[in-house]
Parts: C-alpha cells; sequence; structure tokens
C-alpha cells in the first residue's frame, strides 16, 4: 500500500522513445513495459514495481526539480551513463554528506546521481 504524500511516480518527458529506453537501459539496468507508442512505464529492475514512465513529447522543457539517483558505485555509474550517450554537465564533486555528478540524458533531461563520501 502507497505510503501517504510519498513522492509515488516519476515520469519523464523524451523526444525518442527508443533511444531513451535505450540510453536508461545501458546506463541503469531499468526495464520497461510499452504501453502504445508514446508512453512506456519503467522499473528500476525486471521484476520490481513500476518507479515511473516516459512520455513521448516534440520538446523537452528543462528545469524544475532534479532527479538525483542513488549509485553504490559512483565512478562506475558515471562511466556507464557516458557510455551510454549521456552527457555529463557536472562531474564529480563533493557536498556535505557524500559525492555526486550530474547528466543530460537524450532527451535534455537533467538528473544527479549521488553516494556517501
Amino acid at each position: 500500500m502507497p505510503t501517504h504524500h510519498r513522492i509515488d511516480y516519476l515520469e519523464f518527458t523524451v523526444t525518442d522513445m527508443a533511444a531513451a529506453q535505450a540510453f536508461y537501459r545501458a546506463a541503469f539496468g531499468w526495464s520497461f513495459t510499452d504501453y502504445g507508442p508514446s508512453y512506456a512505464g519503467f522499473a528500476e529492475a525486471e521484476g520490481e514495481p513500476e518507479a515511473g514512465g516516459l512520455s513521448l513529447a516534440d520538446a523537452v522543457i528543462q528545469g524544475g526539480p532534479l532527479v538525483v539517483l542513488y549509485s553504490s558505485a559512483l565512478e562506475q555509474s558515471r562511466d556507464a551513463v557516458r557510455e551510454a550517450g549521456g552527457e555529463i554537465v557536472a562531474d564529480l564533486f563533493d557536498f556535505p554528506g557524500g559525492r555526486r555528478f550530474e547528466f543530460e540524458d537524450p532527451s535534455g533531461n537533467r538528473l544527479g546521481v549521488w553516494s556517501e563520501s
């Protein structure tokens, strides 16, 4: 049962559904369920519940909240993002409590990935 007022689902706007799925599959191992040509749900691993979706649009509006993922192997995650076609826009940096990097996916969505120090 969902917890009251917790964030339950994240939806990313993408400009190329196939490219977005290929990127997130290669970079983070996400799995996808297609619900037609303009929407796909994603799970963080095969067999897990859906955590969000990809919605096809003509353009991505940048800005808004920064989605930050956790990694137990930060450098490896950064390398996987690069190899999958993401653009590192802020390389590894320290912040109180940890380290992180930020990237843009092939559609221009900006996300972060963090780990403990």
